[in-house]
């Protein structure tokens, strides 16, 4: 078998930049073809009034999988990559004036959970531990191999977890398993939350998603030391280092394919050759646009897709110490909120509020005595809402809501505003109906019928990025760029 030469990726999405330096350094050939004039997806930043924002992804988890891409190159990460740990993972505001602050250390958190509710801060310690053995018996088989490649069910660890997905609550939501293992409703609440972390809600997806709190709770929550957007930029700069070539404002309009094997891609026009393509636009356009001819999986993409957003950026002109790096303001009730969302296809009168202020870690982000706020709601995806309309009313709502608990007149401090809404996040990143992290986890299925990481019938041709498995945010895109490579080096033997 000839060994491949060239490798083109489409997209420059952190999965996309993940996999242009594993392919590098395994010797090939790489040009990345980017439609945006910037590389990073939904992870870059802009600057407005003297803010800098972060525009995307605020939240950093397994930096240990940035470090791998340079260790893969023998460079040590610390020479150009760096990052803190932070002390407090999030600060939760409830509508009755209760304040959770989740501590990182286990003692702390313990405590302020006892001292805030009255109680029930053993049983958070508990539930942590749960969340780390599922995350321990599911990650090798979920996460870092694919599902779909008999190879990958053959190793000791996995037959241990197959043995045991009776265990994995797969047929329990994840409201279910929060309210039997912890109770309390305002905890409850709290855990509930991470199945926004792949745009699910929590009264659908499946009990096996708990495993999400491992990765801030137990393995902990970072910040790079110049912002979110730095993984982005010291990416690049290494996948130039190893000779990958990034090609922007160059969309590609098709992938070539002829019988049964990739032969490269159009783009402007032009026919560009490559033995390898790898696509990191959302698997819907990806077959709607650049493989029409194909036998388009229907039941891939016709899943239902994950949650959206509206995002404001604002300039506000003072600071506020109660506020932390990661703020969470909940709905009074988070069962109709997600109705809304997901079955209403709508906005709930009193939506949940996440507030980034990265200027708590990186003081050039505002000036003096001023703070960047990154605020955002989670929004269904864009299937033809007046959004002018929603994005008026939604900022109403969260001004209302957010001066009520802060007790301040917050108006009157936004000097500086930007938005971003499920429209331009489809328009600018691909992302069909805008959503954030591909298909939604609203079924126990989901997992299984994720897209795969390589086309069955067609050599050469991959798939990376957060709408194949093993699914959407930073961890999991940059593990899809590293199960591409390796099926790469196992379907060519290099």
């Amino acid at each position: 078998m000839a060994k491949p030469e060239k490798a083109i990726v489409i997209g420059s999405g952190i999965a996309g930049i993940a996999a242009s330096i594993r392919l590098a350094v395994m010797g090939l050939n790489v040009t990345v073809y980017e439609a945006n004039d910037y590389p990073g997806g939904k992870l870059t930043s802009f600057s407005e009034n003297g803010f800098r924002f972060d525009a995307g992804p605020s939240l950093f988890t397994m930096p240990l999988l940035v470090d791998q891409l340079f260790e893969v190159s023998e460079l040590n990460p610390r020479n150009f990559f760096r990052y803190k740990e932070v002390d407090t993972i999030c600060h939760y505001f409830y509508n009755d004036g209760t304040v959770i602050k989740a501590y990182s250390d286990k003692e702390k958190l313990r405590d302020e959970v006892n001292q805030q509710i009255g109680g029930y801060g053993e049983e958070v310690i508990n539930y942590l531990s749960d969340c780390a053995k599922t995350y321990n018996l599911t990650s090798g088989i979920f996460l870092e191999k694919s599902l779909h490649r008999l190879g990958s069910y053959l190793s000791k660890d996995t037959l241990k977890a197959l043995v045991r997905l009776n265990t994995l609550n797969l047929r329990s939501t994840m409201n279910e398993v929060n309210e039997k293992k912890i109770g309390h409703e305002k905890l409850v609440q709290l855990f509930n939350r991470y199945a926004t972390y792949n745009g699910s809600s929590p009264y659908l997806a499946p009990g096996v998603l708990t495993l999400i709190p491992h990765l801030e709770f137990n393995l902990g929550t970072f910040f790079p030391d110049d912002g979110m957007h730095s993984i982005t930029t010291s990416l690049v700069n290494l996948a130039e280092s190893r000779g990958v070539d990034f090609v922007y404002n160059s969309k590609v309009e098709k992938i070539n394919v002829i019988g049964r094997k990739v032969k490269g891609v159009q783009v402007k026009g032009e026919q560009v050759e490559a033995d390898i393509v790898v696509s990191n636009m959302d698997i819907v356009p990806t077959y709607r646009h650049l493989l029409p001819e194909l036998k388009q999986p229907r039941q891939v993409l016709e899943q239902e897709r994950s949650s959206s957003a509206i995002i404001f950026y604002w300039g506000v002109d003072r600071q506020f110490p109660e506020l932390d790096l990661h703020n969470i303001f909940f709905s009074q009730d988070y069962k109709q909120e997600f109705n809304f969302i997901f079955r209403e296809h709508d906005l709930f009168e009193d939506p949940t509020i996440y507030v980034h202020i990265s200027s708590k870690y990186c003081e050039g982000d505002a000036p003096p005595g001023k703070e960047n706020w990154f605020v955002m709601i989670n929004a269904p995806g864009n299937v033809g809402q007046d959004w002018d309309k929603l994005i008026d009313l939604s900022r109403e709502r969260i001004i209302q809501k957010l001066s009520k608990i802060l007790d301040i007149d917050l108006q009157s401090h936004i000097e500086s505003e930007s938005v971003l809404d499920p429209r331009t996040i489809e328009a600018n990143t691909s992302s069909f109906r805008g959503s954030l992290y591909g298909a939604s986890s609203n079924h126990w299925l989901s997992a299984f019928v994720r897209h795969p990481n390589f086309h069955r019938k067609i050599k050469g041709l991959y798939f990376c990025g957060g709408s194949v498995h093993p699914g959407g945010g930073i961890p999991l895109s940059i593990l899809s760029g590293k199960i591409v490579s390796e099926l790469v080096q196992n379907d060519f033997r290099i």
